[in-house]
Protein backbone atom coordinates (compact mmCIF):
# COMPACT_ATOMS: atom_id res chain seq x y z
CA UNK A 1 0.00 0.00 0.00
CA UNK A 2 1.20 3.50 -0.84
CA UNK A 3 2.02 5.90 1.83
CA UNK A 4 -0.04 9.31 2.23
CA UNK A 5 2.79 11.82 1.20
CA UNK A 6 1.64 15.40 2.18
CA UNK A 7 3.66 18.49 0.16
CA UNK A 8 4.53 21.42 2.21
CA UNK A 9 5.08 24.06 0.29
CA UNK A 10 8.72 26.15 1.60
CA UNK A 11 9.22 28.08 -1.54
CA UNK A 12 9.16 31.15 0.96
CA UNK A 13 12.20 29.82 2.64
CA UNK A 14 14.26 31.65 -0.47
CA UNK A 15 14.06 34.37 2.17
CA UNK A 16 16.20 34.05 4.89
CA UNK A 17 15.64 35.78 8.10
CA UNK A 18 12.02 36.13 7.66
CA UNK A 19 9.15 35.10 10.07
CA UNK A 20 7.79 33.04 6.60
CA UNK A 21 11.05 31.25 6.24
CA UNK A 22 11.36 29.75 10.32
CA UNK A 23 7.17 28.95 9.85
CA UNK A 24 8.21 26.49 7.05
CA UNK A 25 11.59 25.09 8.91
CA UNK A 26 9.63 24.64 12.69
CA UNK A 27 6.40 23.14 10.62
CA UNK A 28 8.52 20.85 8.63
CA UNK A 29 10.74 19.76 11.34
CA UNK A 30 7.55 19.17 13.54
CA UNK A 31 6.03 17.68 10.76
CA UNK A 32 8.67 14.99 10.42
CA UNK A 33 8.65 14.27 14.01
CA UNK A 34 5.16 14.05 14.66
CA UNK A 35 4.32 11.82 10.81
CA UNK A 36 3.21 7.91 11.21
CA UNK A 37 5.50 6.24 9.40
CA UNK A 38 5.76 3.89 6.90
CA UNK A 39 2.31 4.77 6.68
CA UNK A 40 2.95 8.42 6.01
CA UNK A 41 5.76 10.34 3.96
CA UNK A 42 6.24 14.07 4.04
CA UNK A 43 7.29 16.11 0.53
CA UNK A 44 9.32 19.33 0.43
CA UNK A 45 8.67 21.90 -2.37
CA UNK A 46 11.84 24.02 -2.32
CA UNK A 47 13.57 26.51 -4.26
CA UNK A 48 17.66 24.97 -3.79
CA UNK A 49 19.71 24.91 -1.86
CA UNK A 50 17.85 22.99 0.49
CA UNK A 51 18.40 24.11 4.08
CA UNK A 52 20.69 21.32 6.10
CA UNK A 53 17.89 21.01 8.63
CA UNK A 54 15.87 19.39 4.97
CA UNK A 55 18.60 17.40 4.29
CA UNK A 56 17.31 13.84 5.28
CA UNK A 57 14.64 12.05 5.48
CA UNK A 58 12.67 14.05 3.21
CA UNK A 59 11.15 13.85 -0.31
CA UNK A 60 12.29 17.16 -2.47
CA UNK A 61 10.40 18.43 -5.13
CA UNK A 62 12.28 21.43 -6.40
CA UNK A 63 10.29 24.41 -7.45
CA UNK A 64 10.90 25.64 -11.40
CA UNK A 65 9.93 29.43 -12.47
CA UNK A 66 7.66 27.95 -14.49
CA UNK A 67 5.65 26.23 -11.91
CA UNK A 68 3.58 30.03 -11.57
CA UNK A 69 2.08 28.91 -15.14
CA UNK A 70 1.75 25.24 -14.73
CA UNK A 71 2.27 23.15 -11.33
CA UNK A 72 2.98 19.56 -12.04
CA UNK A 73 2.78 17.42 -9.28
CA UNK A 74 4.14 14.34 -9.24
CA UNK A 75 1.86 10.86 -8.97
CA UNK A 76 1.43 10.02 -5.75
CA UNK A 77 0.66 13.21 -3.20
CA UNK A 78 -2.12 13.09 -1.17
CA UNK A 79 -2.21 16.54 0.21
CA UNK A 80 -1.03 20.18 -0.94
CA UNK A 81 -0.74 22.40 1.87
CA UNK A 82 -0.06 25.93 0.73
CA UNK A 83 1.63 27.80 3.11
CA UNK A 84 1.29 31.12 2.25
CA UNK A 85 -1.77 33.07 1.03
CA UNK A 86 0.41 35.09 -1.35
CA UNK A 87 2.43 32.02 -2.99
CA UNK A 88 2.92 32.07 -6.89
CA UNK A 89 2.67 28.01 -6.72
CA UNK A 90 -0.15 26.48 -6.37
CA UNK A 91 -1.34 23.42 -7.60
CA UNK A 92 -4.90 25.30 -9.41
CA UNK A 93 -4.99 22.63 -12.06
CA UNK A 94 -4.67 19.29 -9.96
CA UNK A 95 -7.56 17.27 -8.90
CA UNK A 96 -5.81 17.08 -5.19
CA UNK A 97 -6.56 17.90 -1.71
CA UNK A 98 -5.54 21.34 -1.07
CA UNK A 99 -4.83 23.23 2.97
CA UNK A 100 -4.14 27.27 2.68
CA UNK A 101 -2.65 28.57 5.38
CA UNK A 102 -3.70 32.30 5.62
CA UNK A 103 -1.22 34.53 7.79
CA UNK A 104 -2.42 37.98 7.63
CA UNK A 105 -4.76 40.65 5.40
CA UNK A 106 -1.29 43.32 6.10
CA UNK A 107 -2.29 44.48 2.51
CA UNK A 108 -5.70 46.14 3.77
CA UNK A 109 -3.55 48.17 6.77
CA UNK A 110 -0.56 49.42 4.79
CA UNK A 111 -1.93 52.17 2.90
CA UNK A 112 -2.47 50.63 -0.50
CA UNK A 113 -4.41 51.87 -2.79
CA UNK A 114 -8.13 50.70 -3.24
CA UNK A 115 -7.25 49.21 -6.62
CA UNK A 116 -4.38 47.37 -4.86
CA UNK A 117 -6.20 46.13 -2.37
CA UNK A 118 -8.79 44.59 -4.86
CA UNK A 119 -6.38 42.84 -6.99
CA UNK A 120 -4.95 41.34 -3.70
CA UNK A 121 -8.53 40.21 -2.33
CA UNK A 122 -8.82 39.06 -5.61
CA UNK A 123 -6.14 36.58 -6.18
CA UNK A 124 -6.80 35.37 -2.44
CA UNK A 125 -10.31 35.02 -3.26
CA UNK A 126 -9.45 32.56 -5.98
CA UNK A 127 -7.06 30.20 -3.82
CA UNK A 128 -9.80 30.16 -1.24
CA UNK A 129 -12.27 28.73 -3.62
CA UNK A 130 -9.77 26.02 -4.70
CA UNK A 131 -8.49 25.22 -1.14
CA UNK A 132 -10.48 22.48 0.39
CA UNK A 133 -9.39 23.73 4.03
CA UNK A 134 -8.19 26.75 5.05
CA UNK A 135 -6.24 27.73 8.12
CA UNK A 136 -5.41 31.01 10.22
CA UNK A 137 -2.99 31.66 12.40
CA UNK A 138 -4.47 33.30 14.78
CA UNK A 139 -8.49 34.44 15.65
CA UNK A 140 -8.12 38.03 14.54
CA UNK A 141 -6.86 36.66 11.15
CA UNK A 142 -9.71 33.99 10.46
CA UNK A 143 -12.37 36.61 11.33
CA UNK A 144 -10.69 39.61 9.87
CA UNK A 145 -11.09 36.23 6.41
CA UNK A 146 -14.39 35.95 7.25
CA UNK A 147 -15.29 40.17 6.87
CA UNK A 148 -13.69 39.73 3.50
CA UNK A 149 -15.02 36.56 1.95
CA UNK A 150 -17.57 34.01 1.91
CA UNK A 151 -16.17 31.21 3.93
CA UNK A 152 -20.04 29.92 5.74
CA UNK A 153 -19.25 26.52 2.86
CA UNK A 154 -15.22 26.13 3.60
CA UNK A 155 -13.85 24.59 6.40
CA UNK A 156 -11.70 26.71 8.65
CA UNK A 157 -9.55 25.90 11.29
CA UNK A 158 -7.35 28.32 13.51
CA UNK A 159 -3.55 27.05 14.12
CA UNK A 160 -1.17 28.88 16.40
CA UNK A 161 2.32 29.10 15.36
CA UNK A 162 4.32 27.45 17.40
CA UNK A 163 7.66 29.33 19.72
CA UNK A 164 10.99 28.87 17.50
CA UNK A 165 13.46 28.83 20.71
CA UNK A 166 15.63 25.88 20.34
CA UNK A 167 17.48 24.74 23.51
CA UNK A 168 20.35 23.58 21.21
CA UNK A 169 21.22 26.94 20.73
CA UNK A 170 23.08 29.25 23.06
CA UNK A 171 22.75 33.20 23.33
CA UNK A 172 25.61 34.42 22.00
CA UNK A 173 26.80 38.06 21.07
CA UNK A 174 30.45 39.09 19.66
CA UNK A 175 31.61 41.81 23.10
CA UNK A 176 32.54 44.84 20.49
CA UNK A 177 28.57 44.60 19.79
CA UNK A 178 27.44 44.36 23.35
CA UNK A 179 25.89 47.35 24.23
CA UNK A 180 27.20 49.24 27.29
CA UNK A 181 23.76 50.37 28.35
CA UNK A 182 20.46 49.23 29.43
CA UNK A 183 18.74 48.95 25.88
CA UNK A 184 15.19 48.01 24.81
CA UNK A 185 14.89 45.47 22.14
CA UNK A 186 12.72 45.06 19.34
CA UNK A 187 13.13 42.78 15.88
CA UNK A 188 11.48 42.74 12.68
CA UNK A 189 11.22 43.61 8.91
CA UNK A 190 11.87 47.18 8.83
CA UNK A 191 8.94 48.75 7.16
CA UNK A 192 6.06 50.89 7.68
CA UNK A 193 4.08 48.25 9.28
CA UNK A 194 6.21 47.77 12.24
CA UNK A 195 5.58 50.90 13.36
CA UNK A 196 9.01 51.67 14.34
CA UNK A 197 9.32 55.04 14.01
CA UNK A 198 7.24 55.85 17.54
CA UNK A 199 9.67 53.77 19.60
CA UNK A 200 12.80 56.71 19.54
CA UNK A 201 11.00 58.95 22.03
CA UNK A 202 11.04 56.40 24.82
CA UNK A 203 14.78 57.11 25.01
CA UNK A 204 14.16 60.73 25.87
CA UNK A 205 15.24 61.76 29.38
CA UNK A 206 17.23 58.25 30.19
CA UNK A 207 20.79 56.41 29.06
CA UNK A 208 18.78 53.97 27.45
CA UNK A 209 19.73 52.69 23.65
CA UNK A 210 17.55 51.10 21.15
CA UNK A 211 18.38 47.98 19.62
CA UNK A 212 16.27 47.52 16.21
CA UNK A 213 17.29 44.34 14.90
CA UNK A 214 15.78 42.89 10.16
CA UNK A 215 16.35 43.20 7.57
CA UNK A 216 16.12 46.86 5.81
CA UNK A 217 13.43 46.45 3.54
CA UNK A 218 12.71 49.91 3.38
CA UNK A 219 15.35 52.67 3.46
CA UNK A 220 12.63 55.17 3.22
CA UNK A 221 11.28 54.06 6.67
CA UNK A 222 14.36 53.50 8.01
CA UNK A 223 15.04 57.05 7.64
CA UNK A 224 11.59 58.00 9.59
CA UNK A 225 13.03 56.03 11.87
CA UNK A 226 16.04 58.10 12.27
CA UNK A 227 14.12 61.58 11.67
CA UNK A 228 12.33 60.69 14.93
CA UNK A 229 15.15 59.93 16.71
CA UNK A 230 16.75 63.54 15.67
CA UNK A 231 13.85 65.28 17.00
CA UNK A 232 14.06 63.80 20.14
CA UNK A 233 18.09 64.36 19.61
CA UNK A 234 18.10 60.75 20.95
CA UNK A 235 19.87 59.52 17.25
CA UNK A 236 23.08 58.44 18.75
CA UNK A 237 21.33 55.60 20.61
CA UNK A 238 19.24 54.20 18.40
CA UNK A 239 21.31 50.83 16.67
CA UNK A 240 20.17 49.02 13.46
CA UNK A 241 22.13 45.63 13.57
CA UNK A 242 20.38 44.63 10.10
CA UNK A 243 19.63 40.55 10.06
CA UNK A 244 20.90 38.87 12.84
CA UNK A 245 21.80 34.82 13.46
CA UNK A 246 19.63 33.20 16.11
CA UNK A 247 22.21 33.06 18.92
CA UNK A 248 22.25 36.52 18.58
CA UNK A 249 18.88 36.88 18.66
CA UNK A 250 18.52 34.91 21.65
CA UNK A 251 21.20 37.33 23.24
CA UNK A 252 19.41 40.34 22.73
CA UNK A 253 15.98 38.99 24.10
CA UNK A 254 17.82 37.54 27.56
CA UNK A 255 19.27 41.23 28.32
CA UNK A 256 17.16 43.65 27.40
CA UNK A 257 15.66 45.03 29.59
CA UNK A 258 12.15 45.20 27.20
CA UNK A 259 10.82 43.84 24.48
CA UNK A 260 8.69 46.35 22.49
CA UNK A 261 6.10 45.62 19.27
CA UNK A 262 4.19 48.26 18.18
CA UNK A 263 3.50 47.23 15.05
CA UNK A 264 -0.08 47.82 13.26
CA UNK A 265 -0.60 44.89 10.99
CA UNK A 266 0.35 41.55 12.45
CA UNK A 267 -1.26 38.00 11.85
CA UNK A 268 0.65 36.42 14.79
CA UNK A 269 3.94 38.17 15.95
CA UNK A 270 6.66 35.42 16.71
CA UNK A 271 8.92 37.67 18.44
CA UNK A 272 6.67 38.47 20.62
CA UNK A 273 6.66 35.07 22.71
CA UNK A 274 9.86 34.41 21.75
CA UNK A 275 10.65 37.58 23.82
CA UNK A 276 8.22 35.64 26.92
CA UNK A 277 10.39 32.55 26.35
CA UNK A 278 13.08 34.28 27.89
CA UNK A 279 10.59 35.75 30.84
CA UNK A 280 11.14 39.29 29.42
CA UNK A 281 8.41 42.14 29.85
CA UNK A 282 6.56 42.82 26.07
CA UNK A 283 4.89 45.74 25.09
CA UNK A 284 2.89 45.57 22.51
CA UNK A 285 0.58 47.66 20.57
CA UNK A 286 -3.31 46.91 20.58
CA UNK A 287 -3.32 46.49 16.74
CA UNK A 288 -4.75 43.51 15.02
CA UNK A 289 -3.39 39.98 16.39
CA UNK A 290 -1.53 41.29 19.06
CA UNK A 291 -3.75 41.40 22.45
CA UNK A 292 -4.89 37.60 21.68
CA UNK A 293 -1.00 36.33 21.42
CA UNK A 294 0.18 38.11 24.20
CA UNK A 295 -2.71 37.85 26.74
CA UNK A 296 -2.60 39.03 30.05
CA UNK A 297 1.33 38.55 30.45
CA UNK A 298 1.76 41.07 28.15
CA UNK A 299 2.00 45.16 28.80
CA UNK A 300 -0.12 47.05 26.02
CA UNK A 301 0.43 50.62 24.75
CA UNK A 302 -2.81 52.41 24.59
CA UNK A 303 -2.07 54.91 22.05
CA UNK A 304 1.54 56.20 20.26
CA UNK A 305 1.34 59.35 21.79
CA UNK A 306 5.21 60.01 23.08
CA UNK A 307 4.06 61.16 26.24
CA UNK A 308 1.79 58.04 27.25
CA UNK A 309 4.24 55.97 25.90
CA UNK A 310 6.94 56.64 27.99
CA UNK A 311 4.80 56.14 31.22
CA UNK A 312 3.27 52.75 30.12
CA UNK A 313 7.77 51.92 29.93
CA UNK A 314 7.77 53.02 32.63
CA UNK A 315 4.88 51.88 34.76
CA UNK A 316 5.16 47.88 32.81
CA UNK A 317 8.68 47.93 33.75
CA UNK A 318 7.69 48.72 37.48
CA UNK A 319 5.07 46.20 37.74
CA UNK A 320 7.86 43.35 36.04
CA UNK A 321 10.38 44.00 38.56
CA UNK A 322 7.68 43.99 41.51
CA UNK A 323 6.45 40.33 39.99
CA UNK A 324 8.25 37.85 42.49
CA UNK A 325 8.87 35.62 39.46
CA UNK A 326 8.30 35.77 35.66
CA UNK A 327 7.25 31.94 35.72
CA UNK A 328 3.60 32.72 34.24
CA UNK A 329 5.05 34.60 31.31
CA UNK A 330 7.22 31.79 30.25
CA UNK A 331 4.46 29.53 30.77
CA UNK A 332 2.50 31.72 28.39
CA UNK A 333 5.48 31.31 25.82
CA UNK A 334 5.54 27.41 26.23
CA UNK A 335 2.03 27.40 25.90
CA UNK A 336 3.09 27.43 21.90
CA UNK A 337 4.87 24.61 20.50
CA UNK A 338 5.36 23.49 17.15
CA UNK A 339 4.69 19.78 17.79
CA UNK A 340 0.80 20.72 18.60
CA UNK A 341 0.68 23.02 15.51
CA UNK A 342 2.00 20.07 13.44
CA UNK A 343 -0.46 17.22 15.12
CA UNK A 344 -3.31 19.78 14.22
CA UNK A 345 -2.10 20.44 10.74
CA UNK A 346 -1.56 16.40 10.50
CA UNK A 347 -5.37 15.80 11.70
CA UNK A 348 -6.54 18.18 8.61
CA UNK A 349 -4.11 15.85 6.12
CA UNK A 350 -5.72 13.17 7.24
CA UNK A 351 -8.85 14.31 6.75
CA UNK A 352 -8.11 15.08 3.26
CA UNK A 353 -6.26 11.94 1.82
Amino acid sequence: MMPATYVLDCERMKFPNTGLYHYCLQLGLALKRNLQEPAERLSLYVRPPVTPEFSQGYDIIERHPLHKFYMPVPAGKSVWHCTYQGSNYFPFRKKLPVVLTIHDLNFLYENKTPEKQQKYLGKLEKKIRHADHVVAISNFVLEDVKKHFDMNSKACSVIYNGCNISTGILPRLAENKQPAQPFLFTIGTVTDKKNFHVLPPLLQGNDRRLIIAGIIQSEAYKEKILQAAKLYNVEDRVVFTGAIAEEEKYWYLQHCEAFLFPSIAEGFGLPVIEAMYFGKPVILSTHTSLPEIGGKEAFYFPDFEPGNMRRVLEESLKAYQAMPDHESIKKRAKSFTWDEAARAYLDIYRSLA
